[in-house]
């Protein structure tokens, strides 16, 4: 088993070493390149007799050959048209491969913003200590393997910083894309700074140029300070063959509100890490949430929200289709720290399960240590109901058109959060492809 485990962690650690050669940096972010491999080298992949990932095995993705990427993607704009839409055509960054293309995004509409290639950020005297502070903060490294294979190999990244009392009217789309033709290991980094009472929309979104495997390893790191509301939208269609496992870290302050969704529908084995710190009164989330799990899919969301102060409220739904052979997890845990009086959390996960062997882990958790709080938490799993098939075939509906429309409506209290509507139909569209059906038949 060790001589297993030490191969991947080999190639990583050459890769890691020709990175350093050809893209040296500031001190600081050598120290903390090096310090992150360094703590790769001793926990590797995470494995099964972990109890975070108890029912996710990354074997297969250990055994895989995936490179590094570190030359840039030959892509053109023409190969991303489809990834674009209208509502952010004229504010839209690119990544590819995790690396930041300037020549395919588009800026117009946000020059009242800051939006950057990461180290570019870190190489401007305005903007270093910013990055300084917040980079690799929320999203901890230490005891989490995969978190410091991404840190390690920080190369690029997208840094957006929205200015206090300043609202974005346009959304801002990230699109990161890999080239599944290099079938490479990517390391997207995004870090978003939201100051005080500042207002934003940010659609982040993981799609794929060709259908082959290949290694997406994200990490998103999101400070919302005081009075600052973000709608953070989050959407995974990557290749049917990949292997994508994504950190999101949100900190919030005081009296901020945080909004997000994250849909999850590609990936041949899709993991998704969400932590949220609630370390100022009066703060308020919505971290909500879709994955549609088809035929040899699999698919586990982890969330955390802890609060630790008085008087925050949190909110989360997230829901699961789950057809074929199809496997998800959802963990959820909601902490309430000592003194943090008159929380209001409430958390439900729902799965429907449209085949017998589809199967899904859900455990739903909470942990008070504080007196006079509002908390609930629930998880359900089950079939569509006969009763509601029945009723739609007795008014004429096929019974295969009248299942697709139950399912696509448990889905739609998830996709109608989505703020932008293009991205809904786009949503609406892929969700019912895999129900092979059309709304209009």
């Amino acid at each position: 088993m060790v001589t297993e485990l030490a191969k991947p962690q080999n190639r990583y650690q050459e890769a890691f070493r020709s990175l350093r050669q050809a893209k040296p940096t500031v001190a600081w972010v050598e120290l903390v390149r090096e310090s992150a491999m360094d703590r790769f080298e001793l926990l590797g992949f995470p494995s099964v007799r972990d109890e975070e990932w108890k029912y996710t095995n990354l074997a297969q993705l250990d055994k895989s050959a995936f490179i590094p990427s570190t030359e840039e993607s030959k892509l053109s704009s023409a190969d991303i048209a489809d990834f674009i839409y209208p509502e952010t055509k004229e504010s839209r960054i690119v990544l590819v491969n995790g690396v930041f293309r300037a020549d395919l995004s588009a800026t117009e509409k946000l020059s009242g913003i800051v939006v950057l290639d990461l180290f570019e950020a870190i190489a401007d005297a305005r903007y270093n200590k910013i990055v300084r502070h917040y980079l690799a903060r929320n999203a901890n490294y230490h005891d989490k393997g995969l978190t410091a294979l991404n840190t390690a190999f920080l190369q690029s990244g997208v840094f957006v910083f929205i200015p206090k009392n300043y609202t974005l009217e346009t959304p801002l789309q990230l699109t990161l894309v890999a080239d599944a033709s290099t079938k490479s290991a990517n390391f997207p980094r995004i870090l978003i700074v939201a100051e005080e009472n500042s207002s934003a929309k940010i659609i982040e979104d993981y799609v794929s140029v060709g259908n082959e495997s290949y290694f997406t390893n994200a990490v998103v790191e999101v400070v919302v300070k005081d009075g600052a509301r973000l709608e953070h939208s989050r959407l995974q269609h990557e290749s049917a063959k990949a292997f994508h496992a994504a950190t999101t870290s949100t900190e919030l302050g005081r009296g901020s509100s945080y909004n997000s969704t994250a849909i999850n529908l590609g990936g041949k084995l899709a993991r998704h890490d969400v932590s949220v710190v609630m370390n100022e009164e009066g703060a308020e989330c919505w971290v909500d949430g879709l994955y549609v799990v088809g035929h040899d899919q699999h698919s586990d969301t982890h969330s955390v929200i802890d609060h630790q102060q008085p008087h925050c409220n949190s909110h989360q739904l997230y829901k699961g289709i789950l057809d074929g052979n199809g496997r998800a997890v959802f963990n959820g845990k909601v902490f309430v720290r000592e003194g943090a009086m008159k929380t209001d959390a409430m958390q439900t996960n729902k799965n429907l399960l449209l085949s017998p062997q589809a199967r899904v882990d859900t455990k739903p958790q909470l942990e008070i240590y504080a007196d006079d709080v509002k908390c609930a938490h629930g998880a359900a799993v089950g079939q569509l109901d006969q009763d509601q098939l029945f009723y739609l075939r007795a008014r004429g509906i096929n019974p295969e058109l009248g299942k697709s429309l139950l399912t696509y409506g448990f889905a739609e209290e998830v996709i109608e959060k989505i703020g932008i509507e293009s991205i809904r139909t786009k949503i609406d569209e892929a969700v019912l492809q895999r129900l092979h059906t059309k709304l209009e038949e």
